[in-house]
């Protein structure tokens, strides 16, 4: 009889197979490409984030933001600057709690690069009802090339949660035909 408490006889297993060792082999080899992969599809694979990234602080960041502001602002929404800015040129926006800022007006079919950055804590860049979602860090200057193809007013929702107001942290991109009608 067997007890837990007592340890077991001698040799109380049979010894591996020839089936056994090659399995336990192939099993091994096969961890040991996977655990070489990891560092070689991290330098070979096309796998990281599209765009642009640039360290920046908070403080600068802010600075282009509000410049972008007085450069191309068209109007007011709620108290937040509207800003329709040329094609092909840079656009800024900054999370903060809990707003997107500014509201930013673009051409339909033309090209831009969207540059996003937090000036607090960590956010989420979620634009609805298309499915492109974006972690936007403090120190960080993430830029996307955009080309909107589809006129219409979209939403930018903060999908990480950054406190108390997280719920009304919504922005908005709008979208204009050439004409300037959406």
């Amino acid at each position: 009889m067997q007890s837990g408490i007592l340890s077991p006889p001698g040799v109380w297993w049979t010894p591996a197979n020839k089936q056994e060792k090659l399995w336990v082999t192939i099993a091994f080899v096969w961890c040991m490409i996977l655990f070489a992969m990891m560092p070689l599809w991290h330098i070979k694979g096309g796998q990281n984030p599209s765009g642009i990234r640039a360290k920046v602080t908070a403080e600068a960041f802010t600075a282009r933001v509000n410049q972008f502001v007085a450069d191309y602002q068209v109007g007011q929404e709620q108290g937040i600057p509207v800003v329709a800015p040329p094609p092909g040129s840079d656009v800024y926006l900054v999370a903060r709690m809990w707003q997107w800022y500014p509201v930013v007006k673009l051409q339909e079919g033309a090209n831009y690069t969207l540059h996003l950055s937090s000036s607090d804590l960590n956010h989420g860049f979620s634009l609805f009802p298309l499915n492109i979602n974006v972690q936007v860090v403090p120190g960080y200057d993430y830029g996307l090339r955009v080309t909107p193809n589809e006129a219409g007013d979209f939403r930018i929702i903060c999908n990480e949660f950054c406190g108390i107001g997280h719920h009304l942290m919504v922005g908005k991109i709008i979208v204009e035909k050439e004409g300037g009608t959406q």
